[in-house]
């Protein structure tokens, strides 16, 4: 009898968990709180928004919880599992790819045609020019370039890590993440101060509502890649890494090059092109 509960098989076939539920009900509760608190709608809103984003952060740290101990100590996780994983975030990743492909198309539409007469009221919000007439845009190479620079080199610091964990080496691993991390927040601080003395808004001109959609978004996901990075840290610190166990990492380093690469199409387009050879095209035009 014991032979028939037995497993036979490679996969992982995953027990009833109550986060997905516990998840949904929260990211629900969390929603209404936000659009209640947004419209004034009564005073408790803030109160439930908090509700729902301690529920959120609780589902967090408890699904995240069972992954790593499936993966540490269940030995759920094969050779065969880790290659689903991988699949997973690579298709993940690849959406957000399209997420901001939707930005920068939404950014091209406008900026090379500027002056399209067949769009109602085109002309009318940029004067049938890119920037629109009245932007004062970004000096590319002040704040973005120290950003771009601080990125890249946070994307040399994580590969250190990646690579010092392949050999073992535990300080490398170490301080190649808490370098990634610091980097990663001082990236998110520069932008912060930018933005905050950025000399147009998000609303009432298409210009800072392409600029803010696209760039704001990346910044959300370096926030959300720090606190990735932040999260394996905590479990490198434990030992929880070995040279041939390493998926929560490896897929944290991916996640990473991935917001680095996005950035670097940001500064190319939206504000070198868009504030130097955008400009001349559209007065040219």
């Amino acid at each position: 009898m014991a032979d028939a509960h037995a497993k036979h098989h490679d996969y992982h076939l995953v027990d009833p968990s109550p986060w997905p539920a516990v998840g949904s009900i929260s990211a629900f509760i969390m929603a209404v709180g936000a659009i209640t608190w947004m419209h004034h709608m009564f005073p408790a809103a803030p109160f439930i928004f908090g509700v729902g984003v301690l529920g959120v952060l609780y589902t967090f740290v408890g699904w995240w919880r069972d992954v790593i101990r499936e993966a540490e100590f269940g030995g759920f996780h094969t050779r065969v599992v880790q290659i689903s994983h991988r699949y997973g975030m690579i298709l993940f990743i690849a959406s957000e790819v399209m997420f901001f492909v939707a930005w920068f198309w939404a950014y091209f539409n406008t900026a090379l045609f500027p002056d399209a007469l067949n769009e109602v009221g085109r002309v009318a919000f940029t004067g049938g020019v890119w920037p629109p007439k009245g932007i004062e845009t970004m000096d590319p190479w002040h704040l973005p370039l120290l950003n771009t620079l601080i990125l890249l080199t946070s994307g040399t610091t994580v590969t250190w890590a990646h690579h010092a964990l392949l050999e073992n080496d535990r300080q490398g691993l170490k301080w190649g993440l808490i370098l990634t991390i610091l980097l990663g927040a001082t990236f998110t601080c520069i932008q912060g101060y930018e933005y905050s003395h950025a000399e147009f808004a998000f609303s009432g001109n298409i210009y800072g509502a392409t600029f803010f959609m696209a760039t704001g978004f990346h910044g959300a996901h370096v926030i959300i890649g720090t606190i990735f990075l932040i999260v394996c840290l905590v479990r490198a610190l434990n030992g929880q890494f070995s040279p041939t166990q390493h998926l929560g990492f490896e897929f944290a380093a991916w996640y990473w090059h991935f917001v680095d690469v996005v950035w670097l199409f940001l500064f190319a387009c939206i504000y070198v092109w868009g504030s130097g050879a955008g400009a001349a095209a559209g007065h040219g035009g």
